[in-house]
């Protein structure tokens, strides 16, 4: 029993010093009446990259489907009084 208990409490310790304290970056706004801080992940970029490229490709693909489809449109469309 005892050995099981040691076992555990070295895999523990062995958890807290692999995990290391990532950076954070702090940004404090602060006016007369409120004073805010925010602390922002370094790696919510990687994050932010990674779930909005895939959105964010689909909206320049559309665009740029509408915008080809209207300029072929008003190619042909003729002007009046030409």
């Amino acid at each position: 029993m005892s050995q099981r208990k040691e076992s555990y409490r070295a895999a523990l310790q062995r958890g807290q010093d692999v995990a290391a304290p990532r950076s954070t970056k702090v940004t404090t706004l602060q006016s007369r009446y409120v004073r805010v801080t925010v602390e922002v992940d370094p790696d919510l970029r990687d994050d932010l990259t990674r779930w909005v490229g895939g959105p964010v490709s689909s909206v320049v693909l559309i665009g740029s489907t509408v915008l080809r489809t209207l300029a072929a449109t008003v190619g042909r469309v003729s002007r009046p009084g030409s």
